[in-house]
């Protein structure tokens, strides 16, 4: 097996290198894995990730986009490691040097050492940051550089990104499960960790902090929210580094401070870590319009009261014209030579370079010097004729946003680097991928510059290496003869707080609401499987014998709990035969489409604990992910067609109906046991702060509303004595609540019991009055400076009066003519709404943003939101 990346080893004779990985340097190579070790290893580390919750890339029909990792490492000697470490360090100092002229004395363009025009025309050079300065001596904080290695073995760097440089936090996720699904390899590797860099950039935040910073600064983590394309590896770095992750909507200037709105009041930041690009940083002097950006943020860090990581202008230095010009730059800046090359470059704003890449469209990569959604990275030779005649004219009207480059790596003119893997990826078949690429890490550090052990190794099939574009990650493995005894998570500062409320425990309306509908969902989710459950096992039971009590009760519990089920919303005539709509049933489980379906609310779960990645356990996306997996499973099995007739004379229909009723039974209990262990590793798992109160109200709001809509719907009328019975225990079955019951009362159950059960018995779990006792606690928890929460608990308290006043006997016992419980009704629908006006309380008191925010988003609306993307590496490096 080929890898591109790894330290080389000559096979074969001739001009022929294939770089493959060499186990020599385990202490004993027989221990070295073999095909099948991998093809395990590759099923174990897809696995992994998924219950990980690790995604990249848009939501797709069936979940998120997925993380691809393969579990074979990129492996570099330390030799070869310990030059390039150098050479990337020497490339960090002289980037910082160069980005510290531009947005100062800016000699370089006065020199003509660099073309004003390929500065200055940039979208990157922000002239409403010029001569600002980031405290700390370094104003390049974090750069990460992209790497190939070139025909002749050598590392060559392709592109340089300082913007919002991403893959940090996928590289150490990476790592740990390459070094579980590996363990007997990695156990006898000496490995240089990856926790150093991360302990060199919590450094780094807290040295640029401004002068007017506590000893302990407060510093966040600024996203572009939980649609950008990199949202888990931002959220996984927020969560290793100990910051909150936050949103321009989190955060508000106010008297020329940043300040994180927190539910409970305005917290000071000191140092912002953006994953946003910079000109959507601030609606008011740089891009209008933006919502991702906080109103007044360069006005802050003019007045020197926030630090920004990196800078605001920063991604100047992404553009590749910049490569043409770095060899000279070193020598002139550095008194050094460059010591890692880049592909020979000729930025088309010179007319001599023009000419150059005009002559040779076939043979070079052409590369757009901005970033654009009309603007991608271009082979020449993929091109027509009549593409590069389009092309050139394209050039030529902008001459200055183009550069030609010359190609390395394996993907070259004539067709070098053909082969394909095989399916599994292994094998003796496998020549390895097209295209390689290494993404390295640096971050200031002691005076100079501290270089991740290892990095972001990513390879594909195609032309263009990007995650995006379905490359697949690997870890890279840097041989250390003395590793580092060091963990991979980065330690918590010495400085010593003072004594009270530790800084930075309060969480945003943003968090706090998506904390709380996750605790709705969650319930949501498990509710309705219950519901469906019940459901399909008296249609099991009794969908043969319509006109019997288990068949007209049946009847009723479709139209009472799933009504959605019945094509015309309303149950058949139980004398004349049963219609069991199975498919809709299905569907009210598998299908996202479906209001009030299990999968649309394990969905919104999702989506919601994606949102606050940060503030949960990563033993909540298990579970998770297990759930959605088998419902993604159910969705691929055979589905009835919606036009079945299921009624009793159509027996092979009803047969048909039957498996599939089979087929739902493990599916819904694969649901309920995914949301058992959300529920218990939220219980046993997250500390008992203002969220973990947040997401047990949701919970608890939405049990109490759903139990109290259940026992209207089927309690309210009273039904002859058979068909009750079964009623009343399709209801104990839906609220978990059977065994509880049995063990009380040797009887038939009762409407009085039951009530009592399920609505007085503070005992239960379950109950409407335990749900209340929880949510009042959870709520006085819960700070509330904006609004009195009056309102809110006035309801509350009101429908625990309620609680305490029903007489479950005689609500029970007094039915009017048309057969309906009439108190029992009235008493219900008061419950009912108040729940829900409380529900609305909730949120106006604890996730309604100040006025001012609210303005802002009114004047602007809605906008073109550009995320902290995972920019596309050139194609085998360079083409």
């Amino acid at each position: 097996m080929t890898d591109l990346l790894s330290s080389p080893r000559l096979v074969g004779d001739g001009p022929a290198v294939a770089h493959a990985p060499d186990w020599t340097w385990l202490p004993d190579p027989v221990d070295a894995p073999t095909a099948d070790d991998l093809a395990r290893a590759r099923r174990e580390a897809e696995q992994i990730l998924a219950e990980h919750g690790v995604t990249y890339g848009a939501d797709l029909p069936d979940g998120h986009g997925r993380w691809r990792l393969d579990p074979l490492p990129v492996v570099v000697d330390e030799t070869e490691w310990a030059a390039l470490d150098a050479a990337l360090v020497q490339r960090a100092e002289l980037l910082d040097a160069v980005l510290h002229d531009l947005y100062g004395p800016r000699r370089l363009l006065d020199d003509r050492l660099l073309p004003p025009t390929a500065v200055l025309a940039h979208p990157g050079f922000l002239r409403a940051v010029d001569g600002l300065r980031t405290p700390g001596g370094r104003e390049l904080v974090l750069t990460a550089t992209d790497l190939v290695r070139d025909a002749g073995g050598d590392w060559c760097a392709v592109a340089d990104r300082t913007q919002a440089p991403s893959g940090a936090g996928y590289a150490m996720e990476d790592r740990r499960v390459t070094a579980q699904v590996l363990a007997g390899v990695y156990r006898q590797a000496p490995i240089a960790r990856l926790g150093p860099f991360f302990h060199a950039l919590r450094r780094a935040l807290r040295d640029v902090a401004p002068r007017t910073a506590s000893d302990d600064p407060r510093i966040v983590l600024l996203s572009p929210g939980p649609g950008s394309e990199t949202a888990f590896d931002q959220a996984y770095l927020a969560s290793m580094l100990g910051l909150p992750l936050v949103e321009g909507r989190d955060l508000l200037v106010r008297d020329g401070r940043v300040h994180l709105e927190g539910i409970d009041g305005l917290e000071p930041v000191d140092v912002v870590l953006r994953r946003v690009d910079a000109e959507w940083c601030d609606p008011l002097d740089l891009r209008a319009g933006s919502r991702l950006g906080v109103p007044g943020l360069v006005r802050a860090v003019r007045g020197g009261a926030v630090s920004v990581v990196n800078p605001l202008g920063a991604s100047v230095l992404e553009s590749p014209a910049l490569l043409t010009y770095l060899p000279r730059l070193a020598r002139a800046v550095l008194d050094q030579d460059l010591a890692l090359p880049s592909p020979p470059t000729w930025w088309c704003g010179e007319e001599r370079s023009l000419r150059h890449v005009l002559a040779h469209l076939d043979r070079l990569v052409l590369k757009p010097t901005a970033h654009g959604a009309d603007l991608a990275t271009v082979p020449g030779w993929t091109l027509s004729s009549a593409e590069r005649d389009e092309l050139a004219a394209r050039i030529r009207a902008e001459p200055w946003a183009w550069v030609g480059q010359e190609p390395v790596g394996r993907h070259t003119p004539g067709g070098v680097g053909t082969d394909r893997p095989d399916a599994d990826g292994v094998g003796p078949a496998d020549l390895g991928p097209r295209a390689a690429v290494l993404r390295t890490y640096a971050v200031a550090h002691a005076g100079t510059y501290a270089v991740m052990a290892g990095g972001l190794a990513r390879v594909a099939d195609s032309a263009v290496v990007s995650s995006a574009h379905g490359a697949v990650a690997k870890d890279v493995w840097v041989l250390a003869a003395q590793p580092a005894s060091v963990p991979d998570v980065p330690a918590r500062e010495d400085a010593v707080a003072a004594p009270g409320r530790a800084v930075g425990a309060g969480i945003s309306p943003r968090s706090a609401e998506n904390l709380y509908w996750m605790g709705r969902y969650a319930e949501r989710a498990e509710g309705e499987a219950r519901v469906l459950r019940a459901v399909a096992d008296r249609w099991d039971d009794y969908h043969r014998s319509p006109g019997s009590a288990g068949g007209r009760a049946l009847a009723v519990l479709l139209q009472a709990l799933t009504p959605a089920a019945l094509p015309d919303g309303t149950a058949a005539d139980g004398g004349s035969g049963l219609a069991a709509p199975v498919p809709v049933l299905r569907d009210l489980l598998v299908d996202r489409a479906t209001p009030g379906s299990v999968a649309r609310a394990v969905h919104r779960l999702a989506a919601a604990a994606a949102a606050v990645r940060d503030q949960l356990s990563t033993d909540v996306f298990g579970p998770l992910a297990r759930v959605e997996r088998a419902l993604r499973d159910e969705r691929g099995r055979h589905r009835p067609r919606p036009d079945q007739a299921l009624d009793l004379g159509a027996a092979p229909a009803a047969v048909e109906a039957a498996a599939v009723t089979a087929g739902l039974r493990p599916t819904l209990d694969h649901v309920l046991t995914g949301m058992l262990a959300l529920s218990g590793v939220a219980a046993e798992g997250l500390t008992r702060d203002v969220g973990w109160h947040l997401l047990d109200a949701g919970r608890r709001i939405e049990r109490a509303q759903n139990l109290v809509d259940m026992l209207a719907a089927t309690l309210v009328v009273r039904h002859p004595a058979d068909v009750e019975d079964l009623l009343l225990e399709s209801v104990l079955l839906a609220s978990e609540s059977a065994i509880t019951y049995r063990r009380r009362h040797q009887s038939s159950p009762t409407v009085a019991h039951v009530l009592d059960l399920l609505v007085h018995d503070r005992t239960n779990p379950r109950s409407l009055a335990f749900q209340l006792d929880r949510l009042l606690a959870d709520l006085e928890a819960v700070p509330a400076p904006w609004r009195s929460a009056g309102q809110r608990d006035h309801l509350l308290h009101g429908v625990a009066e309620l609680v305490a006043e029903l007489d479950t006997v005689a609500v029970g016992a007094v039915v009017a003519d048309d057969g309906r419980r009439v108190r029992l009704a009235e008493a219900l629908d008061s419950m009912l709404w108040r729940l829900r006006a409380a529900s609305d309380e909730i949120e106006r008191v604890h996730f309604v943003r100040p006025a001012a925010s609210r303005a802002l988003d009114d004047l602007w609306g809605s906008t073109n939101e550009h995320d902290g993307r995972d920019d596309d590496a050139p194609p085998g490096g360079a083409a």
